[in-house]
């Protein structure tokens, strides 16, 4: 990036740091901020989505519904992170190919199951091997997108329909008798109630999705945690223009601080959020906000 950048070895050390912080590679680290940060405004809206239609099925009176919402929130939030994340990334890529395949290719004349291979047509390959590595990039950040939106919405569909079942039944009681029907009673009394109720356990929810980002690198998306492996490793002039030591704790501790600094602030805006929707309400926390403001 700068002017005398050209020959490393002959610059200073406060040069030499310059020079080697603005690499490309090291631009690439940067970047890799703003894929957690995307990662993260798409996610939780999606989770958020998905948990409140799980939440909504499971408290259904149809019964295969009902169970359809209870099975996902019980079998998701049973299987350990790691595990789901390495199949069902898997699974979506092969069950997208494979629908891709029937509808592209119906001519095919071989199995698609060759032993431990999944082949299908060039035509139903995602993304086409002849695509730019971009597009290769996106696939693989919509893969996981996905993935945490459908494992959080479990998560997130247990704690709505917890707050579900805790507004006052009385309510949705004294709604019926003035003539409210089921679907003005779940929309206009149950939902906007339930969310004073269901916060706690969102913005729990909403530390953990932060927490588990660093997944991304096991889905093979080049994020902070990989190019922080990647950079602070050991590396020889054989290799690269600016040789170091093993430097892995400086970049993982800046994760660290990263981290740390984006929980405090989601805590801050968690609670200014939370007397938000207590302020008036017949909750403990709005109860305690009346007594305070007495």
């Amino acid at each position: 990036m700068f002017s005398f950048c050209t020959d490393p070895a002959t610059l200073n050390d406060l040069r030499w740091m310059a020079c080697y912080l603005t690499t490309g590679k090291h631009m690439a680290f940067y970047w890799s901020f703003g894929t957690v940060l995307l990662l993260l405004a798409i996610t939780a809206p999606s989770a958020l989505l998905f948990g409140f239609g799980g939440a909504a099925a499971a408290r259904s009176r149809i019964l295969p519904v009902s169970w359809l919402g209870k099975g996902y929130i019980s079998v998701v939030r049973g299987v350990p992170d790691i595990a789901f994340f390495l199949f069902f990334v898997i699974a979506l890529d092969q069950g997208f190919e494979y629908l891709r395949h029937q509808w592209m290719c119906p001519d095919w004349g071989q199995p698609i199951r060759q032993g431990n291979d999944f082949i299908v047509c060039a035509q139903a390959k995602l993304p086409r091997g002849n695509s730019p590595q971009i597009w290769h990039e996106i696939y693989g950040f919509f893969l996981a997108v996905l993935t945490f939106a459908i494992v959080f919405g479990a998560f997130a569909a247990n704690v709505l329909f917890g707050a579900m079942r805790a507004v006052p039944h009385d309510q949705l009681e004294t709604a019926a008798a003035y003539g409210m029907t089921p679907r003005q009673t779940f929309w206009r009394i149950l939902v906007p109630q339930m969310w004073v109720f269901a916060l706690p356990g969102l913005g729990n929810l909403w530390m953990v999705l932060i927490k588990a980002t660093p997944l991304l690198f096991l889905l093979g998306v080049q994020d902070i945690v990989y190019w922080a492996r990647e950079l602070g490793g050991t590396k020889t002039p054989r290799f690269t223009d600016y040789p170091h030591g093993d430097w892995r704790m400086w970049y993982f501790g800046a994760l660290l601080v990263f981290y740390l600094c984006f929980t405090r602030v989601s805590e801050l805006v968690l609670e200014r959020l939370m007397r938000k929707l207590t302020h008036g309400q017949a909750t403990l926390g709005g109860e305690a906000q009346r007594r305070l403001a007495a």
